[in-house]
């Protein structure tokens, strides 16, 4: 068995998750805070220099799983593997944020999509090695293709 513990909470505008933007073009632009735990606060030493952190956080009110589902971006059977639905197995999710901020605990950022009271497990430096060119979008490809 492995258990967690969160390091902090997400503050956000959101509190239910149909005001969450989803779907093909969605934007995450709402502003947020990640409150870490005060006892936690000297592990973000350093952290100001990074434009971009992976927030790592638990769907801790998606409900029972679903391995194959329909997706909102082009409602096809999706494997839950191959898509962001929070209907997980193991309900982690992952995020990429714009940090604007730090004051003591409290980070400030860009690009939540996550609801307000959210745990968090674990926050990382975004760092990318891989060229775009190299990179493949799977099944969203060809529903991101315009439609004639």
């Amino acid at each position: 068995m492995v258990e967690m513990s969160p390091i902090g909470f997400v503050r956000s505008d959101y509190l239910d998750t149909k005001a969450i933007p989803r779907g093909l073009g969605a934007k995450h632009e709402a502003e947020g805070t990640l409150e870490i735990l005060e006892a936690l606060a000297p592990g973000l030493q350093d952290i100001e220099g990074f434009s971009h952190l992976f927030v790592i956080w638990v769907f801790d009110r998606a409900g029972d799983y679903e391995l194959v589902g329909k997706n909102p971006t082009d409602q096809k059977p999706h494997g839950v593997f191959a898509t962001r639905s929070p209907r997980r197995p193991n309900p982690i999710g992952l995020t990429v944020v714009e940090l604007l901020g730090r004051d003591g605990n409290l980070l400030k950022v860009k690009g939540i999509d996550m609801l307000d009271g959210t745990p968090i497990l674990d926050i990382k430096p975004y760092l990318s090695g891989i060229p775009p060119e190299r990179l493949r979008r799977g099944w969203l490809a060809e529903a991101e293709k315009p439609m004639l």
